[in-house]
C-alpha cells in the first residue's frame, strides 16, 4: 500500500473539499434565481449558466451526477421564469433556456471521458429533458427556433467530447505502439549483444576443448594451455554477461541490488589486441592494422566495431578453415571503416552467411546509419566491410573528455 506524503494528502482533501462545497452552493444559487421572478428570461438563463460553473469539481469527479443536477437546476429556473410575457419583451424571455447550454457542456466532458453506453443514455435523458421543457415553456413563434438551437448545441458539444474522445485513443494507441517497438528495439539489441558474445566464445571454448582431449595425453603441457584458455574465455564470458544483466536489471532504479553492483565498462576498439590474442588461441591468427588519426570515437560506435569484428572472427574459427586473417582499422575523417578478410574457404551452405552473425552486423551498422557488406572474396577467402559514419561534434567532446 502506498502512503502519499502529506502535502499530497493535504491538497487532495482541499480539493475534495471545494469540489463538496460547490456542488453544496449550485442548489442555492438556482433557489436565488427561482426566487427573483422579476427578472427578465436572458437574466434567468445567463444566472444558471454561470451557476453552473459551481459544479466544476463534481463534473471531474462524478460527471453523471454533475449532468443531473445541472439538468434539473436549468430546468428549475426555466420554470421559475414568469408565465406573463409583457408584449415586445417575448424575445428577452427566450432567454431563459441559456442554461441548458452549460448543461450541453457537461454532456461533451461525459461523452469524451464516460462509457459509452453511460453517455448515450445520459444524452438521450438530456436531449429528451430538453425538447419537453422548451416545448412546455416556448412563448409563441419562438418555439421551433428555440428547439433546433438547443437541439444543436446539445449536438456541437457531443461532437465535441466525441472527438476528445478518439483523440485521447489515438494518442494511447501511439504511445502503446510506441512502447512495443522499443521493447522490441531492446530485445533485438539483448540478442546481438548475447550473440556477438557468447557465440565468439564458446567457438573459442569448442576448439580449444577438441585440441586438448586430443593432446591431453601425448602433450600435457599443450593440453594444460588450452585448458587455461578455457578458463580465460570462459570468465571473460561471464563477465560480460553479469555486465549485460547488470544493465538491464540497472534500468529499474528501485531494485537496490542494480544501485549496488559495480558495471564494467563495455569492450571497445581498444580491446581488439586482446580478442586477437583470444582468436589466436584458438587457432587462427589475426594481424590487426589500424590506420588514420587514432582517436576516441562516441561509445555507440565504438562497442558496434568490436562487435562486428567479434562476430566475424568467431565465423572465420567457425567456418573459414583457414589460420590466418587481417582486420583493417581506418580512422578516416568522416567515418570509421572496418574490414574483416580471410583467406579460407568462402561462405559454404551452412556458413556464417545463412546464421544471425551476418544479420546482427547489418542491423548494427544500420542503427548508426553505417553500411555493411560481407561476401565471398573473388580470388576466394571472404570479406567483411563496414563504413560507419562519425559524427564530428560528438567525436570532439569524446576526444576533449
Amino acid at each position: 500500500m502506498t502512503i502519499m506524503p502529506l502535502p499530497a494528502r493535504v491538497a487532495q482533501r482541499r480539493t475534495r473539499a471545494v469540489t463538496w462545497a460547490g456542488g453544496a452552493s449550485y442548489p442555492l444559487a438556482v433557489g436565488l434565481l427561482v426566487s427573483a421572478p422579476r427578472a427578465s428570461g436572458t437574466v434567468h438563463g445567463v444566472g444558471a449558466l454561470l451557476a453552473v460553473s459551481l459544479l466544476a469539481g463534481v463534473v471531474r469527479r462524478m460527471p453523471l451526477l454533475a449532468s443531473a443536477m445541472a439538468l434539473l437546476g436549468s430546468t428549475a429556473v426555466v420554470a421559475g421564469t414568469p408565465a406573463s410575457v409583457p408584449e415586445g419583451l417575448s424575445a428577452s424571455y427566450q432567454g431563459q433556456f441559456l442554461g441548458y447550454l452549460a448543461v450541453d457542456l457537461v454532456l461533451g466532458y461525459i461523452v469524451a471521458t464516460c462509457a459509452r453506453r453511460a453517455a448515450m443514455v445520459t444524452v438521450a435523458v438530456s436531449a429528451l429533458a430538453q425538447v419537453l421543457v422548451i416545448g412546455a415553456f416556448a412563448h409563441g413563434d419562438g418555439l421551433a427556433v428555440n428547439e433546433v438551437i438547443a437541439l444543436l448545441a446539445l449536438t456541437a458539444c457531443c461532437m465535441a467530447g466525441l472527438l476528445r474522445r478518439e483523440r485521447r485513443q489515438h494518442a494511447v494507441a501511439l504511445r502503446a505502439q510506441e512502447v512495443a517497438e522499443a521493447m522490441t528495439a531492446e530485445r533485438l539489441r539483448i540478442a546481438r549483444e548475447l550473440h556477438d558474445m557468447v557465440a565468439h566464445s564458446i567457438g573459442i571454448i569448442v576448439i580449444q576443448a577438441g585440441m586438448g582431449s586430443r593432446v591431453i595425453e601425448t602433450q600435457p603441457a599443450q593440453a594444460r594451455e588450452a585448458l587455461c584458455a578455457i578458463e580465460a574465455t570462459s570468465r571473460e564470458t561471464l563477465a560480460g554477461l553479469r555486465r549485460t544483466l547488470v544493465s538491464l536489471r540497472h534500468a529499474d532504479r528501485d531494485t537496490a541490488d542494480a544501485e549496488q553492483s559495480p558495471r564494467a565498462p563495455s569492450p571497445g576498439l581498444a580491446d581488439l589486441e586482446r580478442l586477437a590474442a583470444a582468436t589466436a588461441g584458438a587457432g587462427v591468427r589475426v594481424d590487426l592494422l589500424r590506420t588514420g588519426e587514432q582517436r576516441p570515437v562516441p561509445a555507440d560506435i565504438d562497442l558496434s566495431a568490436y562487435r562486428i569484428v567479434q562476430e566475424a572472427l568467431t565465423n572465420v574459427v567457425r567456418h573459414a578453415g583457414t589460420g590466418h586473417c587481417r582486420v583493417a582499422i581506418d580512422y578516416g575523417n568522416d567515418e570509421l571503416s572496418v574490414e574483416i578478410v580471410d583467406e579460407g574457404r568462402g561462405a559454404t551452405g551452412r556458413g556464417s552467411a545463412h546464421g544471425f552473425g551476418i544479420i546482427g552486423m547489418r542491423e548494427r551498422a544500420a542503427l548508426l546509419g553505417g553500411h555493411l557488406g560481407a561476401g565471398p572474396r573473388p580470388g576466394g577467402g571472404f570479406q567483411v566491410a563496414a563504413r560507419l559514419p562519425l559524427p564530428a561534434p560528438v567525436a570532439a567532446a569524446v576526444e576533449a573528455r
